[in-house]
């Protein structure tokens, strides 16, 4: 099988250039740097990546590479440290930079270089380097400048090794994909004709070699990862699965019931399935707490001790699988990367867990390849495109201690803003529709109607239509007017975002007279809140959870 291989070198978008690679229809693993070379040539990889890196090439303490595997006559793109690093392996000089760049950045390409064909000869990159490759190695040439950056890009083409100083892999690059494209395509090679259903089709021929006759328990919280990993393990080792689903109490409003409607003895599929009811042991032990990372690891730790529990009442259990997928991994500190908060099922795990291994099946995936997979094996489109929710539930939508009153309101009020949003994107979706059957030859319509379609479904969606949206209960109250009274009640804030990987994400804007609507039935509504906020921050500097 075609792959191209990403050295991991310890830049914080590592499986970001994985991604994109994969957008390609191009298989791509990330390994370590500190791989050995002759593992890295047994992979027969048709390309390599070099990543970016916090770290300056001319420390002797920073990651470095084998030189000869500029030899190999395998391509050979470095990004950032990745560029610099092939220019110190080959010769070159790389030094402090006079001036740094951070962000947009306009540059001058050389569009008769492979990796430019294509581009424009000016265009936007993103920038983020303190050093610089000041003299390029005997055989290079420059590719590309910016106004403070003479190696802004490189090549030899004879041994068709390539360097950008920038990050192609980021959406700030206007480019960037036509770049990467042309490298997995043109300079490697790669037919372009891998699809996520064979990532879904290797997983489960190396869950059943490395579970064999195992027994599996998996956590499953209804969500889109751990239904797309249950579903997995399901076809891997069928009934050598259970899945516990635990209701923390901690749920949108419904949602226990909803999931053991699916995946309960009457749902399509065939697990052992288990529900286990601990609302009051969750408040119990989160009474009192307000601290955002304490009651991560409160919740956590709480779903491992669940987890042994039921174990011990099925009989040895070998394996335990979670659906963590990959920005929760970041987000909670890989390797070097800052910890931006706990996930439940990664950094929020206790030290001491009962089972054998601990299986991620979905770990190097981001949301909408979990989508794609998850219509692969089938899952209908209802549950694929299902909201996110974060494992912890609730209990980080509500600011400060967590109290059955304070689910309660935040249940239902996020209920009446999934509500809203469902029908305003279907009324919508009907007039698209509509445009269709009335004028089917018109050409405006059929670009309408292209535009606004999904591209994983037939759907038509609303340009504002937000990817994840919510609402979370403040723990601010406040002084209010209702029917000539005064009240004294919470404050619920609004979030909606439009996002693609879910590391950076936008602000929905979403139309006045649905806020309106929305803030309307919320205060008239839900008891206990009589102000309603909408939250604009963007990811970064915010986070799309409000803890």
């Amino acid at each position: 099988m075609e792959k191209i291989i990403v050295l991991d070198f310890g830049g914080q978008y590592n499986q970001l250039i994985a991604r994109r690679v994969r957008e390609c229809n191009v298989y791509c693993e990330v390994k370590p740097y500190t791989m050995p070379m002759e593992e890295l040539k047994a992979m027969k990889p048709s390309g390599i990546i070099f990543t970016g890196g916090p770290n300056s090439v001319y420390d002797e303490n920073s990651p470095h590479y084998d030189p000869a595997i500029l030899d190999l006559g395998i391509p050979i793109l470095g990004i950032c440290y990745g560029s610099q690093l092939i220019a110190w392996m080959a010769g070159g000089k790389v030094d402090t930079a006079p001036v740094s760049e951070y962000g947009h950045t306009e540059i001058t390409v050389k569009q008769d270089s492979a990796l430019f064909r294509g581009v424009m000869e000016k265009t936007v990159v993103w920038m983020s380097h303190t050093d610089y490759i000041a003299i390029v190695p005997k055989g290079y040439r420059v590719t590309a400048t910016t106004e403070n950056c003479p190696v802004a890009a490189m090549e030899c083409a004879e041994k068709k090794i390539y360097a950008t100083q920038f990050h192609p892999e980021v959406m700030h690059t206007v480019m960037g994909m036509q770049m990467l494209r042309a490298f997995a395509i043109d300079i490697c090679g790669c037919k372009g004709d891998w699809k996520m259903g064979s990532f879904a089709e290797e997983s489960i021929k190396q869950l059943r070699e490395k579970i064999g006759g195992g027994k599996v328990l998996c956590a499953l919280s209804g969500g889109v990862d751990s239904s797309v990993a249950a579903v997995l393990l399901s076809k891997a080792v069928g009934k050598q699965l259970t899945c516990v689903f635990v209701d923390h109490g901690l749920l949108r409003k419904n949602e226990g019931d909803e999931v053991e409607k699916v995946f309960g003895p009457e749902g399509p599929y065939e697990l052992n399935f288990i529900r286990v009811n601990a609302a009051e042991r969750y408040y119990e032990k989160l009474k009192g707490v307000e601290e955002p990372e304490q009651k991560r690891k409160i919740i956590g730790e709480e779903f491992i001790r669940i987890f042994e529990e039921e174990a011990r009442k099925i009989g040895s259990v070998d394996y335990l699988v979670q659906g963590t997928i990959y920005p929760d991994v970041i987000e909670s500190g890989l390797g070097d990367s800052a910890v931006i908060k706990s996930h439940h099922n990664v950094g929020g795990l206790p030290d001491v867990v009962d089972f054998k291994e601990i299986i991620e099946p979905l770990r190097m995936l981001f949301k909408d390849e979990v989508r794609k997979v998850g219509l692969e094996l089938g899952i209908p489109e209802y549950l694929v495109f299902r909201q996110p929710f974060p494992g912890p539930g609730l209990g980080i939508r509500i600011i400060g201690e967590v109290t059955a009153e304070k689910v309660r309101i935040v249940q239902e009020a996020d209920a009446i803003f999934r509500e809203e949003i469902g029908k305003e994107a279907e009324k919508f979706a009907e007039e698209m529709r509509e445009r269709r059957r009335m004028a089917p030859e018109s050409k405006v319509v059929r670009a309408l109607t292209q535009i606004y379609k999904d591209k994983m479904t037939s759907r038509f969606v609303p340009p504002w239509m937000p990817d994840q949206y919510f609402a979370a209960l403040t723990n601010m109250r406040s002084v209010g007017v209702m029917g000539d009274f005064r009240t004294y009640d919470y404050a619920v804030a609004l979030r909606a975002v439009q996002t693609s990987d879910f590391m950076t994400a936008e602000c929905s804007a979403l139309p006045h007279e649905l806020l309106f609507r929305i803030t309307s039935r919320i205060v008239n509504e839900v008891k206990g809140v009589n102000r309603v906020m909408w939250d604009m921050t963007f990811k970064p500097p915010g986070t799309i959870e409000l803890e």
